[in-house]
């Protein structure tokens, strides 16, 4: 059938479609889509802002009371020294002509460790003894000379007894006979100082043979036969004996650290081979004089350590704990549990001044003095605190506990909860994002979280 003959059987011809009713649906169409773009753009704005809202509610996290170790430390970067050492060195200049040990010998006290050659003052000594040889035949002949004058000068008392001698022989006789007693004595002063030389001598020639001055490790030999040493100038060292069965831990503590350290307490550490193994001593000394380093003040701290197996070698790097308060063994539950009650102000007397101000004042000026260290001391008191604990009936209430230690992340509770009772822990949704650093969980690296330990 021809178009002509469709439109004449249904009537007036259907016209054409024109581009302006094209054009109308495309806009529908548009608008359509804009308007779901609109919906969907409200409802997720929506969502995020009850998420944002959601960020500053506190969500609860449940926590069982467990049993485990308590340590609050402090924690420094060292090396290891031993305790007891010696650079041994040469007196005496010289060609080194003997070494008798190598590096990681063992010696004892006494023994042979190298030889310098003593030509040189093996010839003092034989010049020397030479000298006090002739000095001796000298002093045989000074006192002949000394019983000769004494025997002249008695002869001639005698005879000007019997008057037959005259006064001037007796005037000589005596003169020779103290001539003779002062040339004896000026022989003997001699004698006795060439001796003296011949002893420096011959000391200078015993140390061409060097001794170890204690037991102990050859830890390293800086000297090599053949060398020459002068000693005029310096004492040039050879070699070194270390005691190496007690080590000194050299650390670095931050000024901020400092205050926390106490002579005598418990400190340990770990090296970098030596897996989980601890060394453990006690807190010995804190050097007065800091070391500055990129405007760092450190302070030194120094402990020793037993090294009968000698593991520990010198040098060697240590992560240092120094035992600030520690519980082992104990109950605890995790920081963000635990809700301290407020301390209670001092009061006031009728003069507006608070009881205790003077104490108050005393402990500043204490603070502002010049600190001396005090031995460790712990506090067994504890002091109250809150939790909240979910009951058998599935509900949370409040419960008073007394804690004790503390670190970072757990809390000693010495009474007040059991073994595996479950405590609510508080955290807000937003706090981990902003915890890219962990001193910023405690107040700067002094404090724990807002709302757990004070």
């Amino acid at each position: 059938m021809s178009l002509f003959a469709k439109q004449s059987a249904t009537g007036t011809p259907s016209p054409p479609p024109t581009r302006k009713g094209r054009s109308i649906g495309a806009t529908v169409r548009r608008n359509h889509r804009l308007m779901l773009a609109g919906a969907a753009l409200i409802a997720l704005v929506g969502v995020f802002a009850f998420w944002g809202e959601e960020e500053d509610t506190e969500e609860q996290n449940l926590a069982a009371v467990s049993r485990g170790d308590i340590e609050n430390v402090v924690t420094a970067a060292g090396n290891l020294q031993p305790l007891n050492f010696v650079d041994v060195g040469a007196q005496v200049s010289g060609q080194l002509d003997t070494l008798y040990v190598d590096a990681g010998d063992q010696v004892m006290e006494g023994d042979l460790l190298a030889e310098i050659d003593a030509t040189v003052q093996m010839t003092q000594v034989a010049s020397i003894r030479a000298q006090l040889q002739a000095l001796q035949a000298e002093l045989q002949d000074r006192q002949a000379q000394l019983r000769l004058a004494r025997i002249q000068a008695e002869r001639q008392a005698r005879l000007m007894a019997d008057n037959a001698t005259s006064q001037e022989e007796i005037d000589s006789a005596d003169a020779t006979l103290t001539s003779a007693e002062a040339q004896l004595r000026s022989t003997e002063a001699r004698i006795d100082e060439v001796r003296s030389e011949l002893q420096g001598e011959e000391a200078l020639l015993g140390y061409s043979k060097i001794y170890a001055p204690f037991s102990g490790t050859i830890s390293s030999i800086t000297a090599k036969e053949g060398q020459t040493l002068n000693a005029n100038q310096s004492a040039p060292t050879i070699l070194q004996i270390a005691d190496l069965s007690k080590m000194t831990v050299s650390t670095q503590v931050s000024e901020a650290d400092v205050p926390k350290l106490n002579i005598g307490m418990d400190a340990y550490f770990t090296t970098l081979g030596g897996g989980a193994r601890r060394w453990s001593g006690n807190l010995r000394q804190i050097l007065p004089t800091p070391t500055v380093v990129n405007n760092v003040v450190l302070y030194t701290a120094l402990f020793e350590v037993e090294n009968s197996g000698q593991e520990l070698m010198t040098q060697m790097t240590a992560q240092v704990f120094f035992v600030v308060d520690a519980a082992y063994d104990v109950l605890r539950v995790p920081v963000g549990a635990v809700r301290y009650q407020p301390r209670e102000r001092p009061s006031r007397d009728n003069d507006g001044e608070a009881e205790g101000s003077n104490g108050a004042r005393n402990e500043t000026a204490e603070a502002t003095a010049p600190r001396s260290p005090q031995p460790q001391h712990r506090s067994d008191e504890g002091r109250p605190a809150t939790v909240m604990v979910v009951n058998a009936d599935g509900e949370t209430e409040a419960r008073d506990i007394v804690t004790g230690a503390s670190d970072r992340i757990y809390v000693e509770v010495k009474s007040g909860l059991e073994d595996g009772d479950q405590v609510v822990v508080m955290a807000t949704a937003r706090a981990p994002a902003q915890n890219n650093n962990n001193n910023n969980r405690f107040g700067g690296g002094f404090g724990p979280p807002m709302g757990g330990l004070p």
